[in-house]
């Protein structure tokens, strides 16, 4: 054990990150003798092991103690340990929200139909699909022109999209951007995601239900509108609703009647 914990620190360390799906990474999520004793060595240096059943790799991270002495002892506080300015810090975010946000929203929605589906009370449960089963990209067109201009324009944009990716947060293929290794761990969504869901994308939605209500509003108007100027017909072709020359016709056509 003590050869495989030094392999596999050395490699969180070297290499950044490590699939859910190697076998020492499996043995530290699944063996708890072993991940006691990973954390233990990791704290010792400051450090902790960063992993989320949603996500595809683990990695590691500063302890939260550890986030005043090492980002903080220069002459001014680091808004991150990454280097990025505030219009990436900005660009992150939103990647994040577009691509995190649905594919956890995929992924929750699957376990549940499973559990819905499970016939066998005891059965073994499912592990959760991640990677391109779940997760979708987005256009790197799409995304400047929607936010390329708050983000500085094309220079700034592209500049720290090149950042994210060598930081491993997204993929570039293709003027298309991926999920990262990175991008699932380095953030946390049980702290990111109310921020934006009751935040900004609250403002969203809530204008678009409000443009909804407002068509349907004029929708109803206008059927009303219609059945007022087009009065419905009967079987045998006679209007429900008299016109004021068929009532007229009807008045005359009485006194015709008793004058007779």
């Amino acid at each position: 054990m003590e050869q495989q914990l030094k392999t596999l620190t050395a490699r969180l360390l070297a290499q950044r990150v490590v699939p859910r799906s190697d076998a020492l990474a499996r043995k530290a999520l699944l063996d708890d003798i072993f991940r006691q004793e990973l954390d233990k060595r990791l704290a010792d240096v400051g450090l902790r092991l960063v992993e989320n059943p949603y996500a595809e790799y683990i990695a590691v991270a500063l302890l939260p103690e550890m986030t005043e002495p090492v980002f903080g002892s220069g002459e001014a506080w680091l808004n991150n340990n990454l280097g990025l300015p505030r219009d990436g810090v900005a660009l992150l975010v939103i990647l994040w929200a577009l691509i995190i946000l649905p594919k956890r929203e995929r992924q929750i929605a699957r376990v549940e139909a499973g559990r819905e589906n499970q016939s066998d009370m005891f059965g073994a449960q499912k592990p959760l699909e991640t990677g391109e089963g779940v997760s979708t990209g987005v256009s790197e067109d799409a995304l400047y022109a929607d936010f390329g201009k708050a983000l500085g324009g094309r220079t700034r944009f592209n500049a720290n999209l090149g950042r994210l990716v060598n930081l491993g947060f997204v993929v570039r293929r293709n003027k298309w951007l991926d999920e990262g290794p990175m991008l699932d761990l380095m953030i946390d969504y049980s702290q990111l995601a109310p921020r934006i869901i009751e935040g900004a994308l609250s403002e969203v939605l809530t204008q678009r239900r409000e443009q909804a209500a407002g068509a349907l509003a004029d929708k109803t108007a206008s059927a009303i509108a219609l059945a007022v100027a087009q009065p419905a017909v009967t079987d045998d072709g006679s209007s429900l609703f008299a016109s004021p020359e068929d009532e007229a016709d009807d008045t005359s056509a009485s006194a015709q009647e008793e004058d007779r």
